[in-house]
């Protein structure tokens, strides 16, 4: 059931209705902490279906577990014979730490003329964009120009088990006639040497979760035991994440690189691929992570008291490769910690790379021309992943684009999964108005 805290029809006279509903959604705890652990998305996805039935519309709710629910609705367009377009969010959360943070991570407070919590960067803004771009088409007796696909999906934080991949895998009919996708971790704009361009995803790094795992022999803490397991697990846990992968350019960062260059007036071949990357300012951080391999150690587990020394020890290994190195890359990690570690796959997903070209680009490219004249599109490869993994394996093409129009300066993109999650509300307003418009004419 929804509180009433969580109506949407609670929309204060003086926000938004984008930022009233991502307000909501943020104070919806949905944290996901991995590995099937949940707060779940049944409140949320409640409240998503609640705002899409006011709509008018009919949408489904599925659960792959208890409280592991996602939504999906249609909507249909103009012109039903063009595919159909996915547009899609997610609805849980990565944990946020409250003594980091300077306000309560789940209240939705508004300060500085800017929404706070968790989820106002990863993903709830975009949810409430979506949502509301969608109900200022239908309240005003429009259609959008092809089917529309709406969907809400739980468990992204966890690669999509619960959500985009179970229905993906369970029930492919609910996506059927789409073509492509868009969603999240793109259309947020940056500057490049004080000019405005906008970073659209047209690809993705591949997702590789893997476990190392070191064994030796129980004992006593005072003796001496040359075979520690956890000795042995630092060991490869240093090795792994002090490995410098090199530099591999795809199509899609030689085609940003090539960009940036262009518009800092430079040849590409003067300034390295790293250089280039930097001069992206806060976008430099996912710049950089998308032109190599990372293998970053991100949990640790070994040991139950201070005088025995355990006869395991473990560690969960955040790699991300670009997409066709997976095999070699694991290769290069065993060989890294040696034969004396197991790895053990946790979860594996597909990289991907699209082209920068096709009547929707040229559809993205049109509306932010029309909202803020003068700035740059440009095509990045995302370090990261979102669920157009899942949607991939229907044949559907997904893009990020999350339209944002964003301040100089406001280092976005380090706040994907960081502390002080905020998003100016003028750029939800701008996002909502962008989603419209390129709802109602692609």
């Amino acid at each position: 059931m929804l509180s009433a805290a969580a109506s949407p029809s609670e929309t204060p006279d003086e926000l938004d209705e984008t930022v009233s509903v991502a307000r909501d959604l943020i104070r919806i705890d949905t944290t996901n902490y991995g590995e099937g652990r949940s707060k779940g998305e049944t409140a949320a996805a409640e409240y998503v279906a609640a705002y899409l039935r006011d709509l008018g519309l009919e949408p489904e709710l599925f659960d792959s577990e208890p409280g592991r629910t996602s939504v999906i609705a249609r909507v249909a367009g103009r012109d039903s014979s063009k595919g159909a377009l996915v547009v899609h969010g997610h609805l849980d959360v990565v944990p946020a730490d409250a003594a980091n943070w300077s306000v309560d991570p789940f209240a939705g407070e508004i300060k500085d003329g800017m929404l706070w919590g968790r989820g106002a960067v990863d993903m709830k803004n975009m949810d409430a964009m979506i949502l509301t771009a969608v109900a200022d088409l239908l309240r005003a007796g429009e259609r959008p120009a092809r089917d529309l696909i709406l969907a809400f999906f739980a468990d992204e934080e966890n690669g999509g088990v619960y959500g985009s991949h179970y229905l993906v895998e369970t029930r492919p009919d609910l996506f059927a006639g789409a073509t492509e996708a868009i969603s999240e971790v793109g259309g947020y704009s940056i500057s490049i040497d004080g000019k405005r361009a906008y970073l659209v995803q047209t690809g993705e790094k591949t997702l590789l979760w893997v476990k190392l795992v070191a064994r030796g022999p129980a004992a006593h803490g005072s003796r001496v035991v040359p075979e520690n397991a956890i000795t042995r697990l630092a060991e490869a846990v240093a090795a792994v994440g002090r490995q410098e992968w090199p530099i591999r350019l795809t199509a899609t960062t030689t085609d940003l690189l090539a960009e940036v260059a262009r518009i800092l007036g430079v040849e590409p071949q003067a300034l390295g691929p790293d250089e280039l990357a930097l001069a992206t300012g806060t976008a430099s951080g996912f710049i950089q992570a998308s032109l190599r391999t990372t293998t970053n150690p991100t949990v640790l587990t070994a040991g139950y008291k201070h005088n025995v020394v355990p006869d395991t020890a473990e560690a969960l290994v955040d790699i991300r490769t670009l997409p066709g190195e997976e095999d070699a890359v694991m290769a290069a990690v065993q060989e890294l910690v040696g034969p004396d570690i197991d790895i053990e796959v946790m979860h594996r997903d597909v990289g991907l790379e699209n082209e920068f070209s096709g009547p929707l680009i040229d559809a993205i490219r049109g509306t932010l021309a029309d909202h803020d004249p003068g700035a740059e599109v440009l095509p990045y490869l995302l370090p990261a992943g979102t669920d157009n993994k899942a949607l991939s394996k229907l044949g559907i093409t997904g893009y990020g684009f999350a339209p944002l129009r964003l301040p100089e300066g406001l280092d976005f993109p380090a706040m994907f999964h960081g502390v002080d999650e905020r998003v100016p509300l003028d750029a939800l307003v701008f996002g909502r108005r962008v989603l419209t418009d390129l709802l109602r004419s692609y």
